[in-house]
C-alpha cells in the first residue's frame, strides 16, 4: 500500500514542477518580459552584458519546449477548445496546472483513507471542473456572439450600401462592435491585410468559435465572391433571420422556465438535506458513511440523481 502512495506523491512532485518551469519559461520567452528586461538594461547603461547569452539559452529552451508539448495531439485539441472558449492560457501550461491539482488531490486523499479506489474520484475531480468551465465559457462565448452577430451583420450591409468595400466594412465591424465579435472580425482584417485572400480570412472564423450562423455568413462571402449578387442585401436577410430565432429562443427560455427551475431544486434538495441531516444529527450520517453498505448506498443515489439531472435537462433543452 506504501508503494502506489510513493508513487503517487512523486508524480504529483514531478507535475508541479514542469508546470513551474513552464510558467517560468513562458514568462521569460513572452514579448513583455523581453521588452521589460531590454529597458531595464538600457537605464544600466548597458551594465549587465554577462548574461544576455544565459537569457538566450533560456529563450531558446523555451521554445524547444513549447513546439515539443505544441505537437502532442491533446496540447493542439486543448489550444483550439481554449481559443474557441477566449481563455488565453497556454494550453501547456493549464494541462501541467490540472494534472499537477489532480495528482495533489489524488495522494492526499490516498494518504488520508489509505484506499487508492478513493483516491480516483479525487483524481478525476479537477479534471472535471477545468472540463466544466472551458464547456461553460465557451457556451457563453457562442451565446454573446450569437447576440451581437446580427448587429454586426447590418452594419455591413449599411456599409455596403454606403458605397464602401467589404475590406473596410468589416474593418469597422472589428473597430465598433464588442467582443467577442468585433475581435473575430478585427482577426480577418488584420490577416487580410497581412495578404491573405479576404474569403480565406472570413472562412477562417469558423475555427476560432463554434457558430451556425458564422457558417452561413462565410458561406453567402464565398458565393457572392465568385458568381456576384447583391451582397447587402443577403446580409439584411440573414440578420433578420437570426433576430427571428434569437426572438423564439427568449420565448422558449420562458416557457421552460418552470422546468428548468424543478430541475434546479430536485438537484440541490438531496445535498442540502445530506447537510441538514450532518449538522443536526452527527451520528446519523456518520454510520451512513462508515458502513460499506451506506458508501455504496450514496453512490448508487448520486448516479440516479445525475441520470434524473440528466433527463431533465434534454426534456427543457429546446434547440432552435
Amino acid at each position: 500500500m506504501l508503494v502506489p502512495i510513493v508513487a503517487l506523491v512523486f508524480l504529483t512532485v514531478l507535475c508541479a514542477s514542469s508546470a513551474i518551469c513552464l510558467y517560468i519559461l513562458h514568462r521569460s520567452a513572452s514579448a513583455r518580459t523581453e521588452l521589460r528586461r531590454r529597458l531595464q538594461q538600457m537605464a544600466r547603461g548597458g551594465s549587465g552584458e554577462a548574461q544576455p547569452e544565459l537569457r538566450e539559452a533560456l529563450n531558446r529552451k523555451a521554445r524547444q519546449a513549447g513546439e515539443l508539448m505544441t505537437r502532442l495531439p491533446q496540447t493542439r485539441e486543448m489550444g483550439k477548445r481554449l481559443e474557441q472558449a477566449g481563455i488565453e492560457t497556454p494550453p501547456a501550461l493549464l494541462l501541467g496546472v490540472v494534472l499537477t491539482a489532480a495528482l495533489l488531490l489524488a495522494a492526499f486523499t490516498a494518504l488520508q483513507t489509505r484506499s487508492l479506489i478513493a483516491a480516483l474520484p479525487a483524481a478525476l475531480l479537477p479534471l472535471l471542473s477545468a472540463e466544466a468551465v472551458i464547456r461553460v465559457k465557451t457556451a457563453r462565448r457562442i451565446t454573446r456572439f450569437t447576440e451581437l452577430f446580427p448587429d454586426a451583420l447590418s452594419m455591413i450591409a449599411r456599409s455596403l450600401r454606403a458605397g464602401q468595400s467589404l475590406t473596410t466594412a468589416i474593418q469597422l465591424v472589428g473597430e465598433e462592435v464588442p467582443e467577442p465579435t468585433g475581435t473575430l472580425f478585427r482577426i480577418a482584417y488584420e490577416q487580410q491585410q497581412l495578404g491573405l485572400r479576404l474569403v480565406d480570412a472570413v472562412a477562417t472564423m469558423n475555427q476560432r468559435i463554434e457558430s451556425m450562423d458564422l457558417r452561413f455568413f462565410t458561406t453567402v462571402i464565398a458565393i457572392n465572391s465568385d458568381i456576384g449578387g447583391n451582397l447587402s442585401e443577403l446580409l439584411d436577410k440573414l440578420a433578420l433571420t437570426i433576430k427571428e430565432r434569437l426572438k423564439i429562443r427568449r420565448q422558449v427560455r420562458v416557457y421552460t422556465a418552470q422546468g428548468r427551475l424543478s430541475g434546479y431544486v430536485l438537484g440541490a434538495l438531496p445535498v442540502v438535506a445530506f447537510g441538514a441531516f450532518t449538522l443536526l444529527s452527527p451520528e446519523y450520517e456518520t454510520e451512513l458513511l462508515r458502513e460499506p453498505l451506506g458508501l455504496y448506498i450514496l453512490a448508487c443515489a448520486v448516479l440516479l440523481q445525475l441520470a434524473g439531472l440528466i433527463i431533465i435537462r434534454k426534456i427543457i433543452r429546446i434547440q432552435i
